[in-house]
């Protein structure tokens, strides 16, 4: 799908894609077909990456320039509020006034920044690098609404596994296991999250770096520098904290898996008492069962009442014994 967008009235307005990008501001590229990437190709005079180039992870792949334009790639996060986010590469490519989004998924800040900018003026001027960071500025945002999230919820996990009063072990047990499951979830979403704002804090310091040039001295450019970095100082503090919270999640899970090694280790030493304590009786029973002529208790009326006796004393003295070490 191919969508182009003009600077009307400070307004982005979506405009019918003619095959000339003069006086386009933002060709949004979103699952294009080859027709769609030949054609701006031939409108840019730039090389379009394929899908499998976006996903190459070395740096060099990622953030460089080629004919006169910037191309950069992060790592942008979709479907963040369901359980089973998706990881997509976003590539921008600036050249001149005009930028160029490539993508194979449909994050939610892109339809956002979509719908502000167009009811909303922004800059006398609107170029393609507004856009870029304006839609920046948005996928940053959104990451910090799902660490809001992950952090209420990992607040919520917390107080379930230290505030859990369940008496029934077995119940215990299985929800402490549940629990396993939902931290792993968030953990892996807050790798993801990281990823992203790292991918982020990259794109804008090579930006920054490549801004350095004389052509870079008017006032827009000025402003696009601030908001540049304020881009990187929030993904650098998000990153910050997304570590901090990842760090809180492996710590649940260690407490999680500690509490469920406390609860087998309790069902275990249970069954060593139970163990201990009928072995005494079950040996007393096993001496008067054999069936030797010769036993004195054999024919002894209080025979039986003693054997019971002795059965009983003996499972209790193991008993009184651990409790007295502060074993049960």
């Amino acid at each position: 799908m191919l969508k182009a967008f003009t600077c009307d009235s400070e307004l982005l307005t979506e405009k019918d894609w003619n095959g000339n990008s003069e006086g386009l501001v933002w060709i949004d590229l979103e699952n294009p077909a080859p027709e769609e990437d030949h054609s701006v190709e031939q409108a840019l005079g730039v090389t379009i990456p394929s899908q499998a180039d976006m996903a190459e992870i070395e740096l060099s792949s990622r953030l460089y320039h080629e004919n006169g334009a910037e191309f950069l790639t992060l790592t942008a996060l979709a479907n963040l509020d369901s359980d089973d986010p998706i990881k997509m590469p976003v590539t921008f490519i600036l050249k001149g006034t005009t930028l160029v989004t490539v993508r194979w998924c449909n994050p939610r800040p892109f339809a956002a920044y979509r719908s502000r900018a167009a009811r909303q003026k922004d800059t006398p001027s609107r170029t393609g690098e507004h856009v870029m960071l304006g839609l920046l500025e948005a996928l940053v945002d959104r990451l910090a609404d799902a660490l809001e999230r992950v952090g209420t919820d990992v607040d919520h996990i917390s107080r379930e596994i230290f505030r859990n009063k369940a008496r029934n072990i077995s119940k215990k047990t299985r929800g402490l296991q549940a629990l396993i499951e939902k931290i792993g979830a968030k953990a892996e979403l807050l790798n993801l999250i990281q990823e992203s704002l790292v991918s982020i804090g990259r794109l804008t310091a090579y930006h920054a770096a490549m801004d350095e040039t004389p052509k870079s001295k008017s006032a827009i450019t000025r402003e696009n520098r601030v908001l540049l970095k304020v881009i990187q100082r929030d993904a650098l503090s998000l990153s910050d904290h997304a570590r901090a919270l990842n760090g809180r999640a492996s710590f649940l899970l260690d407490a999680t898996l500690g509490l469920i090694n406390l609860e087998q280790n309790q069902i275990i030493k249970i069954f060593s008492v139970a163990a201990v304590v009928f072995l005494p009786p079950t040996l007393v029973a096993s001496i008067y069962g054999m069936n030797f002529d010769f036993m004195p208790e054999l024919h002894w009326p209080f025979g039986y009442p003693f054997a019971i006796g002795l059965m009983i004393v003996f499972a209790i003295l193991p008993y009184l014994f651990f409790k007295r070490k502060g074993w049960l």
